[in-house]
C-alpha cells in the first residue's frame, strides 16, 4: 500500500513528467476512479492548461494547474507513471494525460480503491484536505505533541490515523515504533515526554531514509527487511517478531526491544 514515501515518488514523477507542460488530452479509461467529477468534466476542466508545481500532503498528491486542481490518492495498488504517448496502455491505466513535448502522465491503479478528484480552486482542494492532521514529514514536534495530545487509544492506532498525522501506514508505523522501543499497544496516555520526543525523532529519521528510495525500503537492518519472512527475528537482538492485530491491522514487533511499558 502506498505510504508517504511512495507518494513523494510519484510527487516527483509528476514534476518531472507533467511540470510546465501544456494537457493536449485527457482520457479516462474507467470512470470507476473518478470521484465527484465526471470524465467530460474532468476533460472540460484541464485540456488546455498546464501543470505547475506540484504538492503532496500525507498520502495525497495535489497536482496544481494555476486553476483546477487534480488530487491523487493512491489506496492499496494506484501509482502514477511517466510513458511516451505511443506506448501501448496497460490494462489497469485508467486515466491518462497526454501532455506537451512527447509526454504522457498516467494513473494506474488495479485495485480502484480511491483515485482522483477534482477541485476548481484552492479553496475547494482545502475543503478535500480538511480532515487531515499535519503531514508526518514536516510536522515539528510541538505540532506532533498537538496531535497526540487527545489520543486515548494504542499509540500505533494514532500514528495511522490520518485526521492526527498524515502520510504514515502500517509499514511506517511498525518501523518507526520498533526504532523508539515503543510497544505498538502501548496506549498514548501512558507515554512520557521523553517517549513522545524519541518517537518524533525515529519518525523524522525513519521518513528521511525512506523518502530518498520512493517506498518503505525492505533493508537488513529495518523491520521491514524481516516481517514477512517465514519465521521473522528482529535484526537488532535476534529475538523472534512477535504478530498481532491492532486496530484491524497486521502488525509486527520485537518482544526484546519494544517491551511493555514503553522505552
Amino acid at each position: 500500500m502506498p505510504e508517504l514515501p511512495d507518494v513523494e515518488g510519484f510527487r516527483e514523477v509528476l514534476e518531472s513528467c507533467a511540470e510546465g507542460r501544456t494537457i493536449r488530452r485527457v482520457e479516462v479509461r474507467d470512470t470507476g476512479v473518478l470521484h465527484g467529477v465526471s470524465a467530460r468534466g474532468l476533460r472540460a476542466a484541464l485540456e488546455g492548461r498546464r501543470f505547475t508545481a506540484p504538492e503532496r500532503h500525507g498520502k495525497w498528491l495535489l497536482a496544481h494547474t494555476g486553476g483546477p486542481t487534480v488530487l491523487f490518492h493512491f489506496g492499496m495498488t494506484g501509482l502514477l507513471l511517466c510513458a511516451r504517448p505511443d506506448e501501448a496502455a496497460e490494462p489497469h491505466d485508467r486515466v491518462l494525460f497526454t501532455l506537451s513535448r512527447d509526454r504522457e502522465l498516467r494513473f494506474r491503479d488495479q485495485r480502484k480503491l480511491r483515485g482522483l478528484w477534482l477541485a476548481h480552486d484552492d479553496a475547494e482542494a482545502a475543503r478535500l484536505l480538511a480532515g487531515l492532521g499535519p503531514d508526518a514529514l514536516t510536522v515539528d514536534p510541538e505540532a506532533f505533541e498537538a496531535a497526540l495530545a487527545s489520543r486515548r487509544g494504542s499509540v500505533k492506532t494514532a500514528l495511522t490515523d490520518q485526521s492526527v498525522l498524515a502520510g504514515l501506514g502500517n509499514l511506517l508505523a511498525d518501523e518507526i515504533l520498533w526504532r523508539a522501543g515503543l510497544r505498538p499497544t502501548t496506549p498514548v496516555r501512558d507515554l512520557t515526554e521523553a517517549d513522545r520526543r524519541h518517537l518524533h525523532t525515529q519518525m523524522r529519521r525513519t521518513l528521511r531514509a525512506a523518502v530518498p528510495t520512493g517506498r518503505v525500503p525492505p533493508r537488513p537492518s529495518w523491520l521491514t527487511g524481516h516481517r514477512d519472512a517465514p519465521d521473522p527475528h528482529c535484526p537488532r537482538c535476534g529475538t523472534p517478531l512477535r504478530r498481532t492485530r491492532v486496530g484491524g491491522r497486521g502488525t509486527v514487533w520485537c518482544p526484546r526491544c519494544q517491551p511493555d511499558g514503553g522505552s
